[in-house]
């Protein structure tokens, strides 16, 4: 499963590939580990088994997120351009998990954005993506997304892409031998077909002035 867009391509994680990009791109940004359940790693090799068993994972199909050449620019929006056939350096990766195809239900989590990749439009197509092969290709009817409570940036981004707040689930899980409170977000089927106008209308070239500065928000087209 390889999902395309303008300025981002998501390919299954495969840590022979990916692991030396992938280290570049979080070396020396420890923070980026701060919400996720493993890592930081203290050398390309730990990343690259830590890679290779979510590769082989039979509870998750992890991706890797790589962005156009011209989309790695950190903290600063990029106009979407054709996609460029070839490879290019993956920046970050993210998951299928909790995949219950009787009930027509998974949830997007393991979400690792180096900072190459934050606050970018590759960022968010990729979302868009994974979302659309939920809804339009799998035909599944509710996707999910949680995040510890106390990560408000990830709180943000679900909003932002179009996800509703559901609640709170207290004392959910342990993680780093830290309580965690799981606040749980989720976009249902019959609201993707305007979740995706949103996201299109958003993508679209013309959204971008010629320095590549958004004209308007997403969620300004909710």
């Amino acid at each position: 499963m390889t999902l395309r867009g303008r300025s981002v391509t998501l390919e299954p994680l495969d840590a022979d590939r990916h692991s030396s990009a992938l280290w570049d791109a979080v070396h020396g940004h420890d923070e980026v580990w701060t919400w996720l359940a493993d890592g930081p790693y203290a050398s390309e090799s730990h990343l690259h088994a830590a890679l290779a068993e979510k590769q082989a994972s039979q509870n998750a199909i992890f991706l890797a997120i790589l962005p156009a050449p011209d989309g790695q620019l950190a903290n600063s929006p990029y106009v979407p351009s054709p996609y460029v056939p070839g490879p290019h350096p993956a920046a970050g990766y993210a998951s299928y998990m909790r995949i219950e195809p009787a009930h027509g239900v998974v949830e997007v989590g393991n979400i690792l954005l180096s900072p190459v990749l934050q606050h970018t439009t590759a960022a968010t197509e990729a979302m868009y993506l994974m979302a659309g092969h939920v809804f339009d290709d799998l035909g599944y009817r509710r996707y999910e997304w949680k995040c510890n409570a106390e990560n408000e940036p990830s709180r943000r981004a679900a909003l932002r892409l179009g996800f509703s707040f559901e609640g709170i689930f207290h004392q959910h899980m342990v993680i780093k031998d830290r309580n965690r409170d799981t606040a749980w977000f989720a976009m249902l089927d019959h609201e993707w077909p305007e979740r995706k106008r949103a996201f299109e209308a958003w993508l679209d070239p013309e959204n971008f002035d010629a320095c590549g500065v958004q004209r308007a928000k997403l969620i300004n087209f909710f």
